[in-house]
């Protein structure tokens, strides 16, 4: 979290926290393309190091993270409206991963943090 996160999205942090739910939010803010996506995805979600920076391997990354681990998203508008093909991707990718492993949620924080 950080400071500039709006009070319900720490709240439902905080929630998720108590319930010993992990959560972690990826901030993609200022990313305009898939290799500032990727990187922003191997050091908010804190990927492993084999993390290869490629769609397939985001996917089987996301498998690696605890289960029931709450992914909130935020700040994504940016990317999706300077790379709607890629966006499109990013979306498939996290929702196959969501399920019991994993509940994504893309915030839609109107100041794009």
């Amino acid at each position: 979290m950080t400071e500039h996160t709006p009070g319900p999205l720490v709240a439902l942090l905080a929630a998720a926290r108590t319930a010993q739910l992990p959560a972690v939010v990826l901030a993609l803010g200022g990313v305009t393309d898939k290799p500032a996506f990727m990187e922003r995805c191997a050091r908010d979600l804190d990927l492993p190091g084999w993390f290869g920076r490629n769609w397939d391997a985001l996917a089987d990354s996301l498998t690696e993270l605890p289960p029931g681990t709450l992914l909130v998203v935020r700040g994504w508008q940016e990317y999706a409206s300077a790379r709607p093909d890629e966006w499109a991707v990013a979306q498939e990718v996290l929702g196959a991963s969501a399920g019991d492993q994993l509940t994504v949620l893309l915030a839609l924080d109107p100041a794009g943090n």
